[in-house]
């Protein structure tokens, strides 16, 4: 499911207001705001050293994952970048956005969109294939972090995904990856792929923000073995 057929999603994150318009009508999914990159922003915020301090005295589990400074980052697949926009207000600084060149225009558009709310800060964008090679060099990884949500609905680009990943990802980086299953086929095989390359680690639900802690919904962290 989409998150919302309306043309506008909107989010909170840190008191700071996004407002994405998005294209149900393409033909291409990435113009289309999808459940997980809300899950993925929601429950960086939850745990965030710049939010959880303030509330709790409880130690935070989630402190050093998602302590983002000096922390270099790709998001993979980001359509209209909610989700890189929501972890660039949690201190994420240093973050490309990609997709492949029929979504930048939406890319594009909603970043601009929302520059008074990311301190009047234009954001990085890269196309972005990810059997491309010279495209995922030109990025000059490796990153700390890779960011990719609701990526994995085609079986054929699965391999290539999880290559773009591994090649991007630093050894000691993390990939914060929001899943749903969108095909039994390419669920079965990115599954199978990624425990060959990554060490997996599934977010309990229960750790996953309440308003955005959707059923079919999760958060994996991926880091290589």
């Amino acid at each position: 499911m989409k998150f919302s057929d309306s043309p506008t999603v909107e989010l909170q994150v840190r008191n700071t207001h996004l407002s994405i318009h998005q294209d149900n009508g393409s033909m291409h999914v990435g113009t289309s705001v999808w459940p997980c990159s809300l899950v993925l922003a929601k429950f960086a915020e939850r745990w965030s050293p710049l939010t959880y301090a303030s509330l709790s005295s409880t130690p935070n589990p989630y402190a050093h994952l998602l302590d983002f400074s000096n922390k270099r980052a790709v998001e993979l697949g980001a359509g209209c970048g909610i989700a890189s926009m929501g972890l660039f207000l949690l201190g994420l600084n240093d973050v490309v956005l990609t997709d492949i060149a029929p979504v930048m225009p939406a890319l594009k558009h909603n970043l601009k969109r929302n520059k008074p709310s990311l301190r009047n800060k234009t954001l990085k964008t890269a196309q972005l294939y990810w059997t491309n090679s010279a495209q995922i060099n030109a990025l000059k990884p490796p990153f700390d972090i890779v960011i990719a949500t609701d990526v994995v609905y085609i079986e054929e680009s699965v391999a290539p995904l999880i290559t773009a990943m591994e090649t991007l990802v630093s050894d000691e980086g993390v990939v914060l990856l929001g899943y749903q299953i969108r095909s039994p086929e390419a669920d079965r095989l990115f599954w199978e792929l990624c425990g060959r390359v990554f060490a997996i680690e599934k977010i309990p639900h229960e750790d996953l923000h309440p308003e955005y802690a959707y059923e079919e919904a999760d958060v994996f962290v991926l880091r290589k073995k």
